[in-house]
């Protein structure tokens, strides 16, 4: 089975479309002018958030778009606490009480174990906690653009300084990120750059910085830079080593290349005078100012953004139309973010009817999703042992289906966001989409349970919030709208008809159903009644291919 059938069950395998020559759509960052409905909020709540619900949704649809789009890119006013220890029952953490936060601690090697599921624990937590914000969204992004692996750097406390800082800059200056990030303790420790000295140069980040970070590579895959410029590249980055103690790098004069280092014509043959001493750390605003100089960076960065929130191809009308623009507003910002996705998200393009439902969920898109879309209720911070660890099962659940956060498979990132031709596609084959299938078939019947805690969908509750759950042609039409990105067949829909009318004919079997139980609701026949019927119907429309397209 195909990663294509797999998505669309037992309908026809459909080819992939070549748009290489012709405009999948003209359209282009214009703002976006058309009627704003429920569809339009869920679409860009969908990219920019993850999840929303019903209370969610609502609140954007009165604010209108430009207020939205306002709203979304305002980071929130506060910093998240830092995650803390919640093992003490497993192993005693000698340098961290219980429930006591362990990122400025002293390295233990028996700790790091615990440390990094707490870290993976409390990023899930933020996920699920989110603010009106699209902070946590741009968070994801930069982590996976800025790839680190938290069993490779195998310091808990360097992958939640990665994590940070990625969240503080998320919606800032993409340049001050870069050079923050080359200089992170995280980073120097996942590619080596404490190890990058002048008796023996490492390449691992100068070539990474230009290829996957900064610069990239042409249409054809072949990469602008040369193999000189990364070992030049190389040669600055010298020097610079990671102080255990203060989880901060610092640079070490001493192990520093001080000669002059020269780069190819792509960067106009640029020479980066060597300098001795503390000003040898200088360097690296000359690369960086280099770097920066190209077209290349803006135009690398949009693509990704693109790819990320819109659509995983980019033809020339696109490539025109809309990366183009993007770039030139990227650099006139000195490289802020903001600017730039204000720009996307306003646009006639991203709200484009073919940039909806068009894109397979991301593992994230469907787990955190799927729980703030029908407002799953985790424990509390006041029993924060019961708290992490059901975060840390959504963590587990996360990895089983291939989005191991923290853990990407490469310093690339997760492929799909990124591998040609298949991007988005590679989220799905005959492997984990009966995983995703599984764990919301679990979350409507039985729930997942930790610590004596079980996290589970309240389909009753859900739906008695939702506008008019008594008639069934209301409900089902309101359930499409809020979880699908384009509507569905009569066929379908009358399948989840039949499914609360038990097979009979006439509406009153479901509005019956459902007025007794609100008049008794205490009263478990009635509450069963609805219930088994409301918990059919979710399931159906989880497990069928449309749930898993954003």
């Amino acid at each position: 089975m195909n990663r294509r059938d797999a998505l669309t069950l037992d309908f026809p395998k459909q080819q992939r479309q070549d748009f290489s020559n012709t405009a999948r759509t003209n359209t282009g960052l214009t703002p976006y002018s058309g009627q704003w409905t429920l569809s339009e909020v869920q679409h860009l709540l969908r990219r920019a958030m993850f999840g929303s619900s019903k209370t969610d949704a609502d609140y954007f649809l009165a604010q209108g778009m430009t207020a939205s789009i306002s709203e979304l890119l305002t980071a929130p006013g506060s910093v998240p606490s830092p995650p803390l220890w919640t093992y003490a029952s497993n192993y005693a953490d000698p340098n961290v009480a219980q429930g006591q936060t362990w990122v400025t601690a002293p390295y233990d090697g028996q700790a790091n174990g615990y440390r990094n599921k707490s870290y993976k624990a409390w990023w899930v937590g933020q996920m699920l906690d989110q603010s009106h914000s699209i902070l946590e969204k741009m968070t994801l992004f930069w982590s996976n653009h800025f790839s680190t692996e938290s069993y490779a750097v195998n310091d808990a406390r360097y992958s939640y300084s990665t994590n940070a800082l990625c969240r503080q800059y998320a919606l800032g200056n993409f340049k001050t990120l870069t050079k923050l990030i080359t200089l992170d303790s995280g980073m120097l420790k996942y590619l080596n750059g404490y190890l990058n000295t002048n008796t023996a140069p490492d390449e691992n980040y100068g070539r990474e910085l230009q290829e996957l970070f900064t610069v990239g590579k042409d249409a054809n895959g072949v990469p602008f830079y040369s193999q000189s410029d990364v070992i030049a590249a190389a040669h600055v980055l010298t020097g610079y080593r990671i102080n255990s103690a203060t989880i901060a790098s610092y640079f070490d004069s001493t192990r520093h290349d001080t000669a002059n280092k020269t780069f190819s014509s792509f960067y106009g043959n640029t020479v980066i005078t060597g300098q001795s001493g503390a000003n040898g750390a200088n360097e690296l605003d000359d690369l960086l100012t280099m770097i920066f100089s190209t077209n290349e960076v803006a135009l690398f960065i949009c693509r990704k953004l693109y790819r990320f929130f819109v659509y995983y191809e980019i033809d020339a009308a696109t490539e025109t139309n809309v990366i183009q623009p993007l770039a030139t507003i990227f650099r006139n910002n000195n490289y802020d973010i903001l600017p730039v996705l204000s720009a996307l998200l306003s646009s006639e393009h991203f709200f484009d009817p073919l940039n909806r439902g068009c894109i397979i969920k991301a593992p994230v898109d469907i787990l955190i999703a799927m729980c703030r879309d029908y407002n799953v209720v985790f424990p509390n911070s006041s029993n924060i042992i019961a708290q992490y660890t059901m975060w840390f099962k959504m963590a587990q659940y996360l990895a089983i289906i291939s989005q191991n956060v923290g853990d990407p498979p490469n310093v690339a990132g997760w492929a799909a966001y990124y591998q040609e031709p298949g991007y988005h596609e590679l989220w799905i084959n005959s492997d984990s989409l009966p995983k995703r299938n599984q764990f919301t078939d679990a979350m409507i019947y039985t729930g997942i349970t930790g610590s004596g805690n079980t996290i589970i969908v309240d389909v009753v509750a859900y739906t008695a919030a939702l506008t008019t759950p008594d008639d069934p042609d209301l409900l089902i039409q309101e359930v499409i709208d809020r979880h699908y990105s384009e509507d569905v067949s009569n066929t379908v829909k009358s399948y989840l008809k039949n499914i609360l009318l038990s097979g009979q004919a006439s509406n009153s079997y479901w509005t019956n159903a459902w007025n007794d139980y609100l008049g008794s609701p205490t009263n478990m026949t009635y509450y069963n009644i609805v219930l088994t019927r409301l918990q059919a119907m979710y399931k159906y429309i989880m497990d069928l291919s449309e749930y898993q397209l954003s």
